[in-house]
């Protein structure tokens, strides 16, 4: 394994010509193991990932932060998007995929009838919470998890810095926020009703929508999301779900439909293009329909790729039955995450659907911990951090060397912590846990 000169060189350049060095915070090289992460890629194929040094990894992580759930460059998916690029991806008159793709979307999701397309899941989110107030011809939210970067959802932060923090990411500054917007967005804690019943107690004629994943780290407990949908159904509150994390792990589709509670709005994105270009507003037709006694356009929520690249990705899933995969295999290594803490003596903490596992060590050094296994990791030839998306390109043989590597690795990390070494051992700074600005 070559040291990541190229990528790291790339790095600095990059610092001075994008604010923060990336457009994606989850894949900043910061938040996994600072001056080593390569950063940069040159190429992608199925599980692996090479570096601007031709250096090859096994991509053990966040997997495109989720959106490739096939794998990456699927060949099913590219040769749809080829064949699409070929037949021309944009022009005057509208695609006819983005028919096909809601007519899709609605026979999966069968209490849906209509739907609107974007291009990521931030946008999505935007219009999907457009919409509700534009049905509901009110302003305030109620909400949980994490939701993008939207004023709407930064503006919880205004009336409190940190109500955000137990939302995915903490840290997350409000500034560029409309002070106006305080008092707008109010957040829940996923499994505690009552916190949303004191929350519509206070906003009661005033909430628009109710906004919330219905599954992240935990499973919902007996009668969480019914008690929410009889909430939303009593004040007139639209319930939107946000599968833009969830969607296509555990079924193909929402996963709100193995839970048995539908919303009135459900948002997609990510998995559902394999990696291109989509998000996906679907609802039911008395709520989309207020799309129309508002603003809501854009010239390039017009191209072919992204339906294009859906119907491929969920036609694909559908016909492998890829969630039983996926399953199967982040059962796994969280069962190896275990077994190699227990052999080891450390203390973790694994949480998450399989498809979507995380562990964190359990330590007042964690962050520390947690970056000397990135370094180890890297130098074994695995993107690895305290995340693991399952993808379907992902094979039995490629989780059981990931895990005898981890092995190694805990075993290292154990041996650093009783000697006092933790920092010692690293060769760069500590991984940053939440947003922090970048000089």
């Amino acid at each position: 394994m070559k040291e990541p000169t190229k990528s790291l060189d790339l790095q600095s350049r990059a610092r001075k010509r994008i604010p923060g060095g990336t457009q994606l915070l989850s894949k900043r090289p910061e938040m996994f193991a600072p001056g080593q992460w390569p950063g940069y890629y040159s190429r992608a194929e199925g599980v692996h990932v090479w570096d601007l040094d031709d250096n090859k990894y096994m991509d053990m992580s966040i997997n495109a932060a989720g959106a490739c759930v096939l794998g990456f460059a699927d060949r099913d998916v590219d040769l749809a998007v080829h064949a699409a690029i070929d037949a021309g991806t944009n022009c005057s008159l509208n695609c006819p995929e983005e028919v096909e793709l809601g007519d899709l979307m609605c026979e999966i999701h069968p209490w849906a009838d209509m739907v609107r397309y974007a291009r990521g899941g931030g946008e999505s989110m935007a219009i999907a919470v457009r919409i509700a107030r534009a049905y509901a011809k009110r302003d305030r939210l109620a909400f949980c998890g994490y939701h993008g970067w939207s004023d709407w959802y930064l503006a919880a932060n205004l009336a409190r810095g940190d109500n955000l923090d137990g939302h995915l990411l903490p840290g997350l500054d409000p500034a560029g926020v409309p002070r106006v917007l305080a008092g707008t967005s109010f957040p829940f804690r996923f499994n505690h009703p009552e916190e949303l019943e004191a929350i519509v107690k206070e906003n009661k004629n005033e909430l628009a929508a109710i906004v919330m994943e219905p599954i992240r780290d935990y499973y919902p407990t007996a009668g969480f999301l019914k008690r929410v949908r009889e909430i939303a159904d009593q004040i007139d509150a639209v319930l939107v779900f946000d599968e833009v994390t969830s969607a296509m792990r555990m079924n193909t589709g929402g996963v709100h439909l193995r839970l048995g509670i539908s919303p009135d709005i459900a948002v997609f994105a990510k998995a559902i293009g394999n990696g291109y270009a989509i998000g996906a507003i679907i609802g039911k037709e008395h709520v989309m329909q207020a799309a129309q006694s508002t603003f809501i356009s854009s010239t390039n929520w017009t191209e072919r790729i992204g339906p294009v690249a859906a119907l491929a990705t969920i036609r694909k899933h559908r016909r492998v039955a890829a969630e039983e995969h996926l399953v199967a295999l982040g059962r796994r290594v969280q069962d190896g995450w275990r077994e190699a803490a227990e052999s080891t003596g450390l203390q973790i903490h694994v949480s998450g659907i399989p498809p979507l596992s995380h562990f964190s060590f359990e330590h007042e050094k964690g962050q520390a911990m947690m970056t000397l296994f990135t370094q180890m990791m890297l130098r074994k030839g695995f993107l690895a951090s305290g995340k693991f998306y399952a993808m379907y390109a992902h094979q039995l043989s490629d989780i059981e060397s990931y895990l005898a590597a981890t092995a190694d690795a805990f075993q290292a990390i154990a041996d650093a912590l009783k000697k006092g070494e933790v920092e010692k051992r690293l060769m760069g700074p500590v991984a940053h846990s939440g947003f922090h600005r970048l000089a």
